[in-house]
């Protein structure tokens, strides 16, 4: 049985608690990523967004000046690195998220996403239906704001 730390991405683009949303938005936009964890040293205190850059950040009227810890995410669904990888796509599908930080005693140690399923080819077909799962969840709740 396969485990997240086989399929884990290892490493991570990360921001401080010291950084700001623009050093944020610079990095998400150099290294093409949306979705990046908020460290302390190798601890996890959160995660930041693009969505968390925009609505929380500059849709509130936040400077690029503004720390990262005004606008991160700090409920975050962390999964061990001992997790198996069919436990893994049954919790994304069920709380509908899309990454998990993988964490063991309290520390990063990288992340899995619905694409690294895919991409390594393992699962392929739990990681479609995680991801039809997800589509569906967001699908109702934009024809219910529409």
């Amino acid at each position: 049985m396969r485990k997240i730390a086989d399929i884990m991405t290892k490493d991570c683009v990360t921001v401080t608690a010291d950084e700001n949303l623009y050093q944020a938005a610079l990095k998400m936009r150099e290294h093409d990523i949306g979705f990046m964890p908020v460290v302390d040293g190798k601890k996890l205190i959160g995660v930041l967004t693009d969505r968390d850059l925009v609505i929380r950040g500059y849709a509130d009227k936040h400077s690029g000046s503004t720390s990262v810890m005004e606008v991160l995410s700090d409920d975050v669904q962390t999964v061990s690195p001992n997790l198996s990888v069919d436990e893994a796509v049954t919790l994304m599908a069920s709380m509908q998220i899309r990454r998990l930080p993988v964490v063991e005693d309290g520390e990063l140690k990288g992340i899995v996403a619905l694409g690294d399923l895919a991409v390594r080819q393992i699962f392929v077909n739990e990681a479609g239906d995680a991801l039809s799962g997800i589509s569906e969840h967001e699908h109702r709740e934009s024809a219910w704001t529409h």
